[in-house]
């Protein structure tokens, strides 16, 4: 199997400025997940942006780097701009990596690129894990996913689905039904590069523009989306100062 990681990588952040070049402990974020997605077994790792201070950083750590147009409106605009950079053919396998993503696992890299490669009748995948609580369910940071009986996704959204109309006849449980089966999406992606292609044609859906979910573009226009429950669980990535911090001392160990 062989596939490329692409690293989008964005200096703007509305509440991290500059968040990629954050330190933890004495590198800049984005180099550990760069380091991170060295661990994978991608043939090559690539990180993309369009901000000249990223690219001074990350070339002089030693990552190849694309410069992208600042027009992109998505992370997957701008992956399929590196693929066209890099020459790549339809049948090419990339994976999408956050750049704030500094604890991420090698071995999830992998396994989501090995799911697309052993489901040729999808065009896109992903994963996910079980939701752990109420909190998780209702919180629309939280994006969760349904899916088929054979891994494809059905929807995605920020809302609490699927909804169970007897335990939840009366607002918000205590506690999840038993027997209920809920998923955390997990946003890590492998992409063919012909999906990306056909994806940068699309206008945007209107699910999409009412989630704020990218990966709804692709089930609007009929496209498949190969789930499978991670292998192991990753920690969070960076959003906030608070995340910052937290990341910082799982690093350094105190």
């Amino acid at each position: 199997m062989s596939y490329t990681v692409v690293i989008p990588a964005r200096y703007a952040s509305s509440r991290l400025q500059g968040k990629p070049l954050l330190d933890i402990g004495g590198k800049p974020m984005l180099w550990h997940t760069w380091q991170r997605a060295c661990e994978s077994q991608a043939a090559r790792v690539v990180i993309a942006t369009d901000d000249q201070r990223i690219y001074d950083a990350a070339t002089a750590f030693g990552a190849e780097v694309c410069m992208t147009a600042d027009t992109h409106n998505s992370g997957t605009d701008r992956i399929q701009e590196v693929a066209s950079q890099l020459g790549l053919s339809d049948d090419d396998v990339i994976v999408n990596v956050q750049g704030d993503e500094p604890l991420l696992p090698g071995v999830l890299i992998e396994q989501v690129a090995q799911l697309l490669v052993d489901n040729p009748q999808a065009d896109m995948a992903t994963l996910c894990e079980p939701l752990q609580d109420v909190d998780q369910l209702m919180n629309p940071s939280v994006v969760k996913v349904v899916m088929s009986a054979n891994g494809l996704a059905q929807y995605f959204s920020r809302a609490p689905i699927p909804w169970h109309r007897d335990a939840f006849a009366n607002g918000r449980p205590e506690v999840l039904p038993e027997g209920w089966d809920g998923y955390r999406h997990i946003g890590m992606y492998a992409y063919r590069v012909g999906l990306l292609n056909r994806f940068v044609s699309w206008p945007s859906a209107p699910t999409e523009q009412w989630e704020s979910l990218e990966q709804l573009r692709v089930l609007w226009n009929g496209g498949k989306i190969q789930m499978a429950v991670a292998s192991e669980v990753p920690a969070a990535g960076v959003d906030t100062p608070e995340d910052l911090e937290r990341v910082r001392r799982m690093l350094s160990g105190s």
